[in-house]
């Protein structure tokens, strides 16, 4: 490692309004989902090279090895480099939040096109040996999970679900407006976008009128994806038994990335009283391989649909002075068995948000729950008024009584078959010019009791 000395200002210093004008010397990175201003962070392996797993930053079309920059020196003078050894994000999710943005600025400085430090920019030798094709890694989870929860935070999509099983008078749950409900899922089925999802098998009603005449073990009927998007937990954990409190909140949410939270409907429908749901829902949770940090996204802050919350105004630790959202434009399209193009089934908004993370996070720590990094909580469907921003097949469908599609082969769906790959984008769009993405959120269902292929070699 060589000693690292370079001029201009503190790379913690950049201004937020400096950052959106910004241009990277990267080739692909400017009109990319992912610029300058992104820097998502993710894991990733690089068999051609003999990488083996390690943190890396998508930039354009390329991969910045976290690992080979702190081999070479060039973030030694960042506090926690050490960190970027590890082969998972743990470690640097677990930095207080001044580390996330001291990295972040001195990332800038490396990759910004007039950036202060030039060392990458001026060495084609240390280009080469930091740098990858992003086109020829292999991504894997960001980090290990260790807790996973899953919201039902979007109002439109509780009313819903909440019309077609209650009514519409009965629609919301009398907890629904008072507490983020959420139930916890299975951290060890969280996987990273690409990995096939087995159709489950599981108790199906025998009639679906009347559960006294028992059930049946066979095949997931009625598959379905449902549009989310999640946080990691950051920051040093709370202690058990000392509750978050909102104004600590946004200095604890590291990033965020899409998530499909795959769901079998006929599964949930027998098991889910009274505790709610367990093998419906325990299968499969993809998330997309890149982790866009919370800073990046400030730039699209924005208002929930809902506007605010008065009727009924929370109880004083859930209030949120900063109660809002992220203008995340969010897409679902399936690619049928064989088919040559996918077809978007759906758009919704991450505004879409009753319940937002920052309240998501305090009332699961309300009762004293220790929260950890790299801990996952997940949004819950998102789902728009409109028919063509519902965030599941269940809606859009509208419980088996709608076609949805065509799709490329002319086919329509109900809920998804064998073959099918359900994929997911999000964006966000600045009025300055740039765009900063996700990645893709991808799944490809196989048939009932086939073993997936293995995971990428390393």
């Amino acid at each position: 490692p060589r000693a690292r000395t370079w001029g201009g200002a503190d790379p913690s210093s950049l201004h937020q309004g400096d950052e959106m004008l910004l241009l990277s010397w990267v080739d692909g990175a400017d009109g990319s989902e992912f610029p300058v201003q992104n820097l998502p962070f993710g894991v990733f392996s690089h068999t051609l090279s003999g990488r083996s797993p390690r943190v890396g930053v998508a930039i354009g079309e390329s991969v910045l090895d976290m690992q080979a920059l702190l081999a070479e020196g060039l973030i030694d003078h960042c506090a926690c480099a050490a960190v970027f050894a590890e082969a998972t994000l743990n470690a640097f999710m677990a930095q207080p939040r001044a580390q996330w943005l001291a990295v972040r600025a001195a990332l800038t400085q490396l990759l910004a096109r007039d950036g202060a430090d030039p060392a990458l920019r001026e060495s084609a030798e240390l280009r080469r040996r930091c740098l990858v094709p992003r086109a020829e890694v292999a991504m894997h989870l960001p980090a290990a999970i260790g807790d996973y929860t899953d919201f039902y935070s979007s109002r439109e999509h509780a009313t819903n679900v909440g019309v077609m099983f209650r009514g519409k008078d009965n629609a919301l749950q009398p907890n629904w407006l008072h507490l983020p409900v959420g139930y916890h899922g299975r951290a060890s089925s969280v996987v990273v976008s690409g990995t096939p999802v087995v159709r489950p098998k599981g108790q199906l009603q025998l009639d679906k009128a009347d559960a006294s005449k028992g059930t049946e073990h066979a095949p997931c009927r009625l598959l379905d994806f449902e549009l989310e998007m999640g946080f990691f937990v950051g920051g040093p954990a709370n202690r058990l038994g000392a509750p978050l409190e909102m104004d600590e909140a946004e200095d604890r949410i590291f990033g965020f990335v899409l998530c499909n939270d795959w769901s079998a409907r006929d599964v949930q429908k027998f098991e889910y009283v009274p505790l709610g749901p367990f093998g419906a829902k325990n299968f499969a949770t993809s998330i997309s391989p890149w982790v866009v940090m919370a800073e990046a996204l400030l730039p699209f802050r924005c208002a929930t649909s809902a506007g605010s919350q008065a009727e009924p105004v929370p109880l004083p630790y859930l209030r949120d002075p900063n109660y809002s959202s992220y203008d995340v434009q969010l897409e679902v399209a399936i690619t049928p068995a064989g088919g040559d193009r996918a077809t978007v089934v759906t758009t919704s908004n991450y505004r879409h948000m009753y319940w937002t993370a920052p309240q998501q996070l305090v009332h699961h720590s309300v009762t004293g729950c220790d929260m950890r990094p790299a801990d996952l909580l997940a949004s819950g469907t998102i789902s728009g008024a409109d028919a063509s921003a519902y965030g599941s097949l269940l809606e859009l469908c509208w419980q088996g009584t709608r076609e949805v599609g065509p799709l490329c082969d002319g086919s329509t769906r109900k809920f998804l078959r064998d073959g099918d790959t359900v994929s997911m984008r999000g964006t966000c769009l600045h009025s300055s010019g740039y765009t900063l993405g996700f990645g893709e959120c991808a799944g490809q269902v196989l048939a009932a009791a086939t073993l997936p292929p293995p995971p990428p070699p390393p």
